[in-house]
């Protein structure tokens, strides 16, 4: 009894220790807790509860700074620049169909186009949609200030691809545009909104262009406006691609041809590099770059002149006279004519029951194949076409790369026409007639060639080597080192007799050189010059050549000129052509190509200079 009676005692005593002990645990446990809470709900309650209500985090990507593009001597003729576009997060509108319209409203946009814009590109959550590219001065101040009619609505700042040059080369660089389903399917790394190159360099260059994007943390506000940015990749921007281009040249030989349409290529023999590329009428790639409206895109495409076509490498004209070299060539290979064969010229021949005129209408006498190439007597290459024939003639033209394409890094190149009996067969079912020899011989008919190709042909006679034209140098990284380089590729040489070469290689001389030489407008005071003209009929005019000038001008000839210099020391190889000119290639062409050509050697001279004085200099300094 006694027993029970202590340990009733006791009882209360162990209990009372149990809970002091549990309150302890509980205090250790759930005290830090408390500090917490008391931390963020008391000393920093206003800040949680704004960052909990009003802001959010997004992950934004940094679009990559695509690639300079340079010419030959580091001038830039392609950059980028900074814009501000506009940005509309749906999620951050309370109201976003009323958003959409003051939006509208502010950038002189059509409302239901920029609400189907957001339908079909808003279909992720916080997902941003671009409303309007490059804005204005006057368009920033507006969204900035109706800011708040304006939730979910920021700028955005990316850069833009900028041609300070124009149309100078719009041909040749290309432009870029939005890219397209085809590129999002075939490159997951691309977002709608980018901006891919669509021709040209831009296009075939896209890889080393067009950078790394990089990425952003960053906390915006309840109307998505940016706050700060919380973490950051940083983008890699583009590769520097150095062209082969001289900008002097190009703008030099882009004065030359004026408003005329037409095409000046100018290579380097040696190597195939373009030193000037120039077609016109040209385009404004500034457009492409902002987004092309569609009136202008429509107008663009709607010009019967084809501002869009690069006539260097998809204009196909008949090459007229400046064809004669290859003939002659072929003529003197194949032994149906020696140096000292003549032909009488009364001022054409007959075949068949056809009279074939040549374009002197009193004639030119007895003449051989070296003054027919420097006075360009079409009679006598008739004859000469009789004895060759056109399968031969066609051979001899594929060894200067006619017919083929040149394998220039430019899209839609075309190949254009070098006849043979074969081709008429498969072409029109119909069997080749030897009447049309004569005008295949003079580049007539159904013979065609681009600018590019004249130009190749010309700098492989110069030579003896036709390369494939490119107009890449090297591409550089960001920190200057030199990724890739284009190196000259030699496609093919030239088999023929060393007497042949130097036979038509004083011919085309004396073409410039001679006063009785066609090309005599594009002599150079110190410096020979080899060259052909040609005059390329459009339409026939049959007897009555004096009222060429009275015709429509599209139905007018081209004026053609190709040549090189120096004669004894190529070094640059030019074809030019006008088209429908009011004049022959003497007149018209040779004149243009003497320009570009006195351009080229005072640039030459002039740099040969600062480079002596600046090696002077660096010797001159005391060690």
């Amino acid at each position: 009894m006694a027993w029970a009676t202590l340990r009733q005692r006791e009882a209360p005593s162990l209990l009372r220790r149990r809970v002091r002990w549990s309150l302890v645990l509980f205090a250790l446990v759930f005290l830090p807790i408390v500090a917490r809470l008391w931390y963020l709900q008391v000393l920093r309650g206003e800040e949680m509860r704004l960052l909990a209500e009003n802001n959010r985090v997004r992950l934004h990507r940094v679009q990559a700074t695509r690639g300079t593009v340079v010419d030959r001597y580091g001038r830039v003729v392609i950059d980028s620049r900074p814009s501000f576009d506009a940005v509309f997060v749906p999620e951050d509108a309370k109201d976003p169909s009323s958003t959409i319209e003051n939006l509208a409203s502010l950038l002189g946009l059509n409302s239901a186009e920029l609400h189907q814009l957001v339908k079909r590109r808003g279909a992720r959550p916080f997902q941003e949609v671009l409303v309007k590219r490059d804005l204005t001065f006057e368009e920033v101040a507006a969204i900035e200030t109706h800011q708040w009619d304006l939730p979910g609505v920021s700028l955005q700042i990316t850069p833009r691809r900028s041609y300070p040059h124009g149309p100078l080369l719009a041909h040749l660089t290309g432009y870029v545009g939005e890219v397209g389903p085809e590129e999002l399917e075939r490159d997951p790394s691309y977002r709608m909104g980018d901006m891919v190159g669509k021709s040209g360099l831009e296009r075939g260059w896209e890889t080393y262009l067009r950078g790394i994007d990089g990425g952003q943390q960053v906390e915006v506000d309840s109307l998505g406006r940016r706050l700060r940015v919380l973490s950051e990749v940083a983008e890699v921007p583009g590769h520097t691609v150095r062209l082969t281009i001289d900008l002097d040249l190009q703008q030099a030989a882009h004065r030359a041809l004026g408003e005329r349409d037409g095409s000046v290529v100018a290579v380097d023999p040696r190597n195939g590099e373009i030193l000037a590329m120039v077609s016109h009428p040209s385009f404004d790639p500034n457009a492409f770059a902002r987004g092309i409206r569609l009136q202008e895109w429509q107008a663009l495409t709607g010009d019967r002149s084809r501002p869009l076509m690069n006539r260097a490498v998809q204009g196909l004209y008949p090459p007229g006279s400046t064809f004669k070299f290859i003939v002659a060539a072929a003529a003197l290979e194949e032994g149906v004519i020696n140096p000292f064969t003549r032909v009488f010229c009364p001022g054409g021949m007959s075949f068949g029951n056809r009279y074939f005129r040549c374009w002197r209408k009193g004639g030119h006498g007895s003449v051989d194949v070296h003054e027919a190439l420097v006075q360009s007597c079409d009679t006598f290459f008739y004859q000469v076409a009789q004895r060759l024939g056109v399968d031969v003639i066609a051979a001899y033209a594929r060894k200067f790369g006619l017919g083929l394409p040149t394998g220039v890094a430019l899209e839609h190149e075309r190949s254009g026409t070098i006849p043979d009996t074969a081709w008429k067969l498969r072409r029109f079912r119909q069997p080749w007639y030897a009447g049309e020899t004569l005008s295949v011989a003079i580049g007539q008919g159904y013979v065609t060639a681009t600018p590019l190709q004249m130009a190749n042909a010309i700098a492989m006679m110069a030579t003896g080597h036709r390369f494939r034209p490119h107009f890449v140098l090297q591409v550089e990284s960001p920190e200057g080192d030199v990724v890739a380089r284009e190196e000259p590729e030699e496609l093919a040489r030239l088999e023929l007799r060393a007497t042949t070469l130097k036979q038509i290689r004083d011919a085309l001389r004396d073409v410039v050189a001679t006063e009785r030489g066609t090309g005599k407008k594009a002599r150079l005071r110190g410096i020979a010059v080899a060259g052909k003209t040609g005059t390329s009929q459009v339409v026939k005019l049959g007897k009555d050549r004096s009222k060429a000038g009275r015709l429509p001008r599209h139905h007018r000839d081209h004026a053609w000129f190709v040549a090189y210099a120096p004669a004894d020391d190529p070094e640059i190889a030019v074809a030019a052509i006008v088209e429908h000119a009011d004049g022959g290639g003497g007149q018209v062409a040779a004149p243009l190509v003497r320009e570009v050509l006195e351009e080229y050697f005072a640039l030459k001279e002039g740099r040969g200079k600062r480079t002596y004085a600046e090696n002077r200099s660096q010797t001159d300094r005391p060690l």
